[in-house]
């Protein structure tokens, strides 16, 4: 007749009253966590669109947010647009428009490396990996 240990048999009982109350949740996550199909999450954006909760494309901003209302009509700003184009003093569009306003020497100025050595530390920060992504801001954080 087989030998029946308690302390086999209440490391056993546990273990199984452990599974049985882990159960229920392991079958509600994977229900909670079921991809939605492709017709789901068309019909959820569509509806999202409809109800104005999408954000533009491109860079995103904060949520809801949007520009202050202007004192100016659109008259008065297209007028001073027009007058400070006259004048020279519009900057070129884009995010980075700081080197588009200096030349190359400018923006050297002060360098006490050759090109070719500058070239030489951006293909190695690029083979390690070293380089943002286009668009990023340099992580300070990473070595």
């Amino acid at each position: 007749m087989p030998v029946i240990r308690p302390a086999r048999l209440v490391t056993s009982l546990s273990i199984v009253a452990v599974a049985a109350a882990l159960l229920p949740m392991a079958q509600a996550q994977t229900d909670a966590g079921k991809p939605a199909s492709r017709a789901e999450v068309k019909a959820e954006t569509k509806a999202a669109a409809k109800a104005g909760q999408l954000m533009p494309a491109g860079e995103a901003g904060m949520k809801g947010a949007s520009a202050p209302a202007s004192s100016k009509t659109r008259a008065e700003r297209k007028a001073e647009t027009m007058q400070a184009r006259k004048e020279g003093k519009l900057m070129p569009g884009g995010e980075a428009t700081y080197k588009s306003s200096m030349s190359q020497g400018d923006s050297t100025k002060g360098s006490t490396k050759t090109r070719a050595e500058r070239k030489a530390e951006t293909k190695k920060a690029a083979k390690e990996g070293q380089l943002p992504r286009a668009g990023e801001l340099p992580d300070p954080n990473k070595k």
